[in-house]
């Protein structure tokens, strides 16, 4: 049976990541695409790579036209998906690329993005494990998913298998990202305006004012960590690269563990994972890597001299920090072949 499909904000970076990745997939028809001010217009007036899906011309974002699919991605800006999750509700599958169903806690949200919490959904990373067992179980079946913030959910995948190991203290995480602009959105800005950006490299969020930092500690909480005992200091820093993340996170090593027994932690976490990869002892991962796949490749050091452990992790932003999780999670929790229309080779150079 052939699923019907509507994207919402379908100009937009992840928008149109999604139907990327919809597009080859062989068990979906993407029917209907929305957006705001550029409705009416053809889809690839706003993505020209689409050629396949140049039949389709962007619709107005509304309940009505949401309405009737039985899938309905909703890749709008932050804050702007609950609105419509009541008139979803006889949509069989609703997944939401945005933050608003992320936080479990009203008050991280309070803080964070401030106005009325929303309902938290299953979140979408299948690879994490939530009280002892990987997330993927509690994606099966699921009617409603959160994508993941994509600095989120690199950071988590890189430290949750210590966590959940108890080879690591996450009471002293530090994790520094290099970031491409693609991860702020197609919003024309100053600051990421390629005269802004080319030749330099620039800090934002500072001081643990990133939205990202709860969905953090969220994921390393479920992975065993006390509520309590997590401290992160995260850092992000754009770079002119389009799309990447490449993570460094270090956090102290716990007790008396030998370097086996902490490299074993994430060999076991993720010996069966399609999606994350660890690669070899003294072997670190680039961002060109995994351009355009859905893959998190992790590279691990055990410093003894400064007694942490470091794991250097990329990611492609768009791909396996966005769109690709959110096509992931769809096919397990429609109970489809995990891996449909999902890339594992990049792009090079």
């Amino acid at each position: 049976m052939t699923l019907s499909v509507a994207v919402s904000g379908a100009s937009g970076y992840a928008g149109g990541e999604i139907l990327r990745l919809l597009a080859a997939h062989p068990d979906v028809e993407i029917r209907t695409v929305t957006a705001h001010s550029s409705a009416g217009q053809p889809l690839v007036a706003h993505q020209p790579h689409l050629r396949s899906l140049a039949h389709l011309e962007l619709q107005a974002t509304t309940p009505e036209v949401l309405a009737g699919h039985d899938v309905v991605v909703l890749a709008l800006p932050h804050g702007q998906s609950a609105q419509y999750t009541d008139a979803l509700a006889d949509t069989p599958l609703v997944i939401d690329a945005g933050a608003d169903h992320r936080l479990t806690s009203p008050e991280d949200w309070a803080t964070f993005y401030g106005g009325d919490h929303p309902e938290p959904w299953a979140y979408g990373v299948p690879e994490l494990t939530v009280g002892g067992v990987k997330q993927r179980e509690h994606l099966r079946g699921a009617t409603r998913i959160a994508a993941p913030g994509c600095n989120a959910s690199t950071v988590a995948l890189s430290l949750a298998p210590g966590v959940a190991a108890g080879v690591i203290d996450p009471g002293d995480i530090v994790s520094v990202l290099a970031v491409g602009p693609s991860g702020a959105g197609k919003a024309a800005k100053t600051n990421l305006l390629a005269s802004e950006i080319l030749g330099s490299a620039n800090p934002y969020a500072v001081g643990g004012t990133h939205r990202h930092i709860p969905e953090i500690r969220q994921a390393l909480v479920a992975a065993g960590a006390p509520a309590d005992g997590i401290r992160i200091s995260f850092t992000p820093v754009l770079v002119p690269m389009s799309r990447g993340i490449l993570a460094t996170s270090t956090a102290p090593i716990r007790g008396e563990v030998t370097d086996a027994e902490i490299r074993a932690a994430w060999e076991a976490a993720y010996a069966d994972e399609p999606f994350v990869e660890l690669l070899p002892a003294g072997v670190f991962p680039r961002t060109a890597d995994v351009l355009g796949a859905n893959i998190a490749s992790l590279g691990l050091a055990i410093d003894r001299g400064a007694n942490r452990v470091i794991v250097v992790a990329a990611v492609d932003n768009l791909v396996k920090g966005t769109a690709g999780a959110a096509v992931q999670s769809m096919n397990i929790a429609l109970g489809l072949d995990e891996a449909t229309a999902l890339p594992l080779n990049g792009v090079a150079p």
